[in-house]
């Protein structure tokens, strides 16, 4: 498996193709993404960091902007041997990319049913979950966020079922030996599925 940087258009492809959301993450810096190749040579998608959505989500851990990155997709076709593996590199790669960055971010849509597992195979910290006041539109037989179907305008939506948007599981990924006892501290169980608890 190898990674390379990837381009505008290999970022644009893997979203709109490989991510559930069908859109490109909205960030206040230009995104560095990285394209998958698995053994045979075969593109998988791409791992998408930003500086993060807003100014402030480095607060609560001490760090100023460009001092945190998030890590806002993992757009894949699942034809790479291992995405654990690929997250791996990716993470390495940015590392010395980007040398201020001292922490990870990222976020498991809960209105997707998804809890994080990828991040808790690669042993990231739980830190609590967040509320959301946005609203998520039934269309095609999925809960779909509402940027994903601004192109169909407002009297489109105003016909569809609709539910207050869930809020995500938070993870945080130290960079920085230094936020280790910080991430320790924040640590909470990670959260499961009930099928996985029963």
């Amino acid at each position: 498996m190898r990674l390379e940087k990837a381009s505008h258009k290999a970022i644009v492809y893997a979203c709109m193709n490989f991510h559930y959301s069908k859109a490109i993450p909205s960030t206040r810096a230009k995104p560095l993404g990285y394209s998958v190749f698995n053994d045979k040579n075969e593109w998988c998608g791409v791992i998408i960091f930003s500086g993060g959505a807003s100014a402030n989500m480095g607060t609560p851990y001490g760090l100023k902007f460009g001092q945190y990155a998030e890590l806002v997709r993992m757009a894949l076709n699942g034809k790479q041997e291992s995405t654990s593996k690929a997250m791996s590199i990716a993470i390495r790669l940015l590392r010395k990319s980007c040398p201020s960055v001292k922490l990870l971010i990222s976020y498991a849509d809960k209105g997707q049913d998804h809890y994080g597992t990828i991040y808790q195979a690669t042993n990231w910290y739980f830190v609590g979950e967040s509320e959301s006041s946005g609203i998520d539109y039934y269309f095609n037989g999925k809960w779909r966020h509402d940027r994903t179907l601004n192109d169909y305008g407002r009297d489109f939506l105003i016909k569809l079922p609709k539910r207050k948007r869930s809020g995500k599981y938070k993870y945080i990924y130290p960079l920085d030996k230094n936020l280790l006892s910080m991430c320790n501290k924040l640590a909470k169980p990670y959260p499961k599925k009930q099928a996985d608890i029963a």
